[in-house]
């Protein structure tokens, strides 16, 4: 089969399907693996599809969505990017960092890849806030109200308990990056609560994985522009003109 005919059923089948494995690539062009981890290298090259580990998805188009799954259903989505992400975000800490963590899931991977420095944390997350006090930092927790499908703390004492703060970096959960809709959340008061810390940041970080471009939620709470997105492979190159991206894997 030609170089062509691959490229061609290959973009066929990721288009229609979103994604697609390695695997089911190699039956369907009866090719080696080899062959079509540089095809897909290639077409990745060309931003005509994003390679990620075990294959490829489809580039994303912009889209606006209202729904948001909750913590148990976000914990098992690209449980492996997601580490990727929080290994290189906790490698960015220094001594005397003044720090808040965002509460999500990909930011909760974060805390066991922390180094053992003197940083105090803030956070608006319990589980953030226990596993850091287990590992022995000191960690300060926002006032206000849970939203338990996040299990975040919210409202406007979360905000104002911000407004005592000026921190040398933040670590920002995300639902949706952008072009058109920024970086983005469901959430109105979750939304207050992210743009007052990211307002209070020396340095900012808003860490996504591939998933999350393209998609815009109802709530603005930063500009692409703002701080630096933490994502395991970006899904289409405009993205690297319009922000600054960290790509780890």
């Amino acid at each position: 089969m030609l170089t062509e005919e691959r490229h061609s059923i290959i973009l066929e089948t990721v288009n229609k399907n979103k994604n697609v494995e390695l695997g089911e690539l190699c039956e369907l062009l009866n090719t080696s693996e080899s062959t079509v981890r540089r095809d897909l290298s290639l077409l990745d090259k060309k931003g005509l599809l994003v390679k990620v580990r075990g294959g490829a998805i489809a580039v994303a188009d912009e889209s606006f969505t209202a729904a948001e799954p909750n913590v148990e259903e976000k914990a098992g989505l690209f449980a492996a990017e997601k580490e990727a992400i929080a290994r290189y975000a906790a490698s960015l800490m220094e001594d005397g960092d003044f720090v808040y963590i965002d509460a999500g899931t990909t930011t909760e991977k974060m805390i066991e890849y922390i180094p053992s420095k003197s940083v105090t944390f803030v956070t608006n997350a319990f589980i953030n806030a226990k596993k850091l006090a287990q590992r022995g930092f000191k960690v300060i927790i926002l006032a206000g109200e849970v939203k338990p499908s996040t299990e975040a703390i919210v409202g406007s004492e979360a905000v104002a308990s911000l407004m005592c703060y000026n921190f040398t970096k933040c670590f920002m959960g995300v639902n949706g990056i952008s072009v058109k809709g920024g970086i983005s959340t469901p959430d109105k008061s979750e939304a207050a609560v992210k743009r007052t810390a990211v307002s209070r940041s020396k340095e900012v970080f808003i860490l996504g994985d591939h998933s999350k471009f393209g998609k815009i939620f109802s709530v603005k709470f930063s500009e692409l522009n703002w701080g630096k997105i933490i994502t395991d492979k970006v899904p289409d190159k405009k993205y690297l003109s319009e922000a600054s991206v960290k790509e780890v894997l």
